[in-house]
């Protein structure tokens, strides 16, 4: 079993910058070699996409955050981290921290509100 634990969200002015983080915890699983990466929700829509990271650093970004939002990984720590500069009113949501521990399981956080106000 798999836990993540995320922390950092809160509420700040468009144009203004969070940092996310969320650290895995678990035991059965090498979670350095793990995909993970943060997903985000507004209620009433779809989880999407906002960015990803393999073990080995290759990232993958949803194109409205591209140049804006960094995600990174320290394997010692099994922590990500997602770095949100410039951020819009358009980023407000609920922010999930996910683990793919294979290719029909993955580990989801309990999540942490991003609210920017305009």
């Amino acid at each position: 079993q798999v836990q993540l634990v995320e922390s950092g969200g809160g509420l700040v002015q468009a144009g203004g910058s969070l940092r996310l983080s969320c650290t895995a915890s678990g035991s059965g699983i090498n979670i350095k070699i793990k995909p993970m990466g943060w997903y985000r929700q507004v209620p009433g829509n779809k989880r999407e996409l906002v960015a990803i990271i393999t073990s080995d650093g290759d990232t993958t970004y949803a194109d409205s955050v591209k140049d804006r939002f960094t995600i990174t990984r320290d394997n010692a720590k099994n922590t990500i981290y997602l770095q949100m500069n410039s951020l819009k009113p358009e980023d407000t949501a609920v922010y999930n921290c996910s683990l793919r521990g294979s290719p029909i399981r993955t580990y989801w956080g309990q999540g942490t509100q991003v609210t920017v106000s305009s």
